[in-house]
């Protein structure tokens, strides 16, 4: 007996000490500062603002990691207008350390942004020693220096993530034949056996990568665009400095639509919905962006007709998060916008188009619209909600899915476990 008793104590404590070593593990993984690779090459890099690239730099600085982000110099301006950044290393506003490059002069500057390749990146590579590497977008010729480190380097952790799908990618008969098939697909295709996950940020970015470009299923992981989760006394701080700002009374249903407003936005048919509604006084709708010429005859008209819609203008990144805290309802019954994820991130309502990629974030938390008709239930129906009292449970709704799907923090921890 003496022995079995000395066996099962002796079994429990080699129990505890795997458990103990296995926690240290995970604590290490966590914890240990990493040299990450943050490449935009086939993308944009806007700093300041809120896209998936500013919010993984901004987590991964703030975890202590030591950030290099290497970008194209396609920038946009204090108008939200496209434009182009001078070359050069300066520490960027989300922290880290940001590298622009030029486009190579191999050609006219139309073709060699479509093309993305740049000079000198693979000495950028070797000086600066990354463990991970993210890249982000498949739609680039430095996916093949990259690919080339990777192989020199195989202690390296290679993510490649993808925006692209059918709604924004290949649409026209050059772009689908030859720019993505013949082009980009076959130097993406190229990276598949050596990258870890190619990272989607939709169900649609899925099936356009598996589909259209041939990533194996098993390469593929769902990793949507996030957002940025305050705790409930900076919710609550922004939301009554907002309002205050505003003149909004604490009793007034907000709805907010924001962005660079084209006709795929869907202003237009969103304001004439609203106006159906019949008049109630505690009832705005903020507009926040910039108009584009196709829509912006038609926007001031519809705001000279009704003193409850305020167009308030472009707004930076922390801006419009305040506004979004601001907010009861967003409104996005158009074109696909990562302001969408954080909206719910603030625990607003939405009420967005009834596509499959918005399908896992709207479950009991708004209202999925498509054509005219739709968006006037919809609103019809966030009014009703906001009189009864409902619509409180739906906005923390949206937080609850916030912290299962959208977290920001958890996101750039999944790139350095």
């Amino acid at each position: 007996m003496l022995t079995i008793a000395w066996r099962d104590e002796y079994d429990a404590e080699l129990i505890l000490f795997d458990l103990w070593l296995n926690n240290l593990e995970q604590f290490i993984k966590k914890y240990q500062k990493m040299k990450i690779l943050h490449c935009c090459l086939s993308n944009f890099y806007i700093d300041g603002f809120n896209y998936q690239e500013n919010m993984l730099v901004r987590e991964h600085v703030r975890a202590g990691h030591e950030v290099l982000v290497l970008a194209s110099t396609e920038n946009y301006n204090a108008q939200g207008q496209l434009s182009y950044s001078v070359p050069g290393r300066y520490r960027g506003n989300d922290g880290a350390e940001v590298l622009r490059l030029p486009y190579r002069r191999l050609g006219p500057h139309a073709l060699m942004k479509k093309i993305r390749a740049y000079p000198r990146v693979y000495r950028q590579l070797r000086i600066a020693k990354p463990d991970v590497i993210m890249f982000h977008g498949t739609c680039a010729w430095e996916l093949l220096t990259v690919l080339r480190y990777k192989k020199n380097n195989p202690s390296v952790k290679l993510y490649v993530d993808s925006h692209e799908d059918f709604n924004n990618s290949a649409r026209s008969f050059i772009s689908k034949n030859i720019l993505h098939y013949l082009f980009y697909r076959s130097i993406f295709r190229k990276s598949i056996p050596y990258v870890e996950k190619v990272l989607c940020i939709s169900t649609e970015t899925m099936d356009f990568i598996g589909g259209f470009y041939g990533c194996p299923k098993d390469k593929m992981e769902y990793f949507p665009l996030g957002g940025v989760i305050f705790d409930d006394a900076t919710h609550r701080a922004n939301r009554v400095d907002v309002r205050e700002k505003y003149e909004i009374p604490p009793d007034t249903l907000v709805f907010l639509q924001s962005g660079k407003f084209d006709k795929k936005k869907k202003l237009t048919e969103a304001l004439e919905a609203f106006q159906k509604i019949p008049y109630a006084e505690n009832v705005q709708y903020l507009i926040a962006g910039v108009l584009q010429d196709d829509v912006k005859a038609e926007v001031e008209a519809l705001l000279a007709k009704d003193d409850r819609i305020r167009f308030l203008g472009w707004k930076k990144a922390q801006e419009l998060m305040q506004l979004l805290c601001a907010a009861d309802v967003y409104v996005q019954p158009g074109s696909q916008s990562a302001t969408l994820q954080n909206s719910i991130c603030c625990r607003c309502a939405v009420m967005v188009d009834d596509v499959p990629s918005h399908h896992p974030f709207v479950k009991g938390n708004g209202w999925m619209v498509h054509g005219a008709e739709a968006l006037v239930r919809a609103f019809d129906a966030a009014i009703h909600a906001f009189q009864e009292g409902c619509l409180e449970q739906m906005r923390a709704r949206s937080l609850s899915i916030a912290r299962q799907l959208l977290d920001y923090e958890k996101m750039a921890q999944r790139l350095t476990s």
